[in-house]
């Protein structure tokens, strides 16, 4: 463990996250208070982090998941040590599992808007994810950038990925099957909750939300898994 990895560490007393008075968080208000320094991060990843074993949010009565600074610490850590060490998540659940006290998260002195909040005009995406109007038009054409009253945090999660793609020569048209095979998705999904999102109420939405959620992370799994097979058979190993 490096020394900054371990620095992230104290002891405090048990149950402190809750004797501190801490207020519980969404998952989309800790999404804003990671992407400063994480601006790849997504629900989705969240949710799989979860179900890995990584993180292990609070339930409300309505099924919705709450999280602690705590909380927010380990996922920082977590970040942290994939970014810039290239560590697997099971080599950082060790790293976890070892470490005799939690993490605790320093608050922000002025939190970032809610993800949901996010909202950015076409000059600012451009600005934010190193796009040319070129390149965002044929991304929009191509259906793999929508806006609906400006841009929001996917667009933008969209647009930077483009626009790093495009130093590879990968263009837009390339994407095609990504915008294809996520409609397929959203597809089966909404079949998948239907029966959930009929009951009309607060925990029947929640529960749909967590499961689109973890059907996203799980696919998703899926489509790195087969993409590391694949190249391991072009490369050889």
């Amino acid at each position: 463990m490096t020394g900054a990895s371990a620095a992230a560490w104290n002891s405090p007393a048990p149950g402190d996250e809750v004797t501190r008075g801490d207020r519980l968080m969404s998952i989309g208000e800790v999404l804003a208070h990671l992407r400063g320094d994480f601006p790849d991060v997504t629900i989705s990843k969240l949710r799989f982090l979860e179900t890995e074993g990584l993180v292990e949010p609070r339930r409300t009565p309505a099924g919705y998941r709450k999280y602690t600074w705590t909380d927010v610490a380990r996922l920082r850590y977590v970040l942290t040590a994939q970014r810039d060490q290239y560590l697997p998540l099971r080599v950082i659940r060790e790293h976890l599992a070892t470490m005799s006290a939690p993490l605790t998260e320093v608050r922000p002195a002025a939190p970032e808007p809610p993800v949901a909040e996010l909202r950015l005009t076409r000059d600012e995406l451009l600005s934010r994810s190193g796009l040319d109007d070129v390149l965002l038009k044929t991304l929009e054409e191509y259906g793999l950038i929508r806006a609906r009253n400006g841009y929001d945090a996917d667009s933008l999660e969209v647009a930077t990925a483009a626009a790093r793609l495009a130093e590879f020569g990968v263009e837009p048209r390339h994407l095609r099957a990504q915008r294809a095979a996520a409609d397929r998705e959203i597809g089966l999904f909404s079949q998948l909750v239907t029966p959930l999102t009929r009951q009309n109420s607060p925990s029947g939405r929640a529960r749909a939300a967590d499961t689109v959620h973890e059907l996203a992370a799980l696919t998703q799994r899926v489509h790195a898994a087969l993409v590391r097979a694949g190249l391991r058979e072009i490369l050889g190993k």
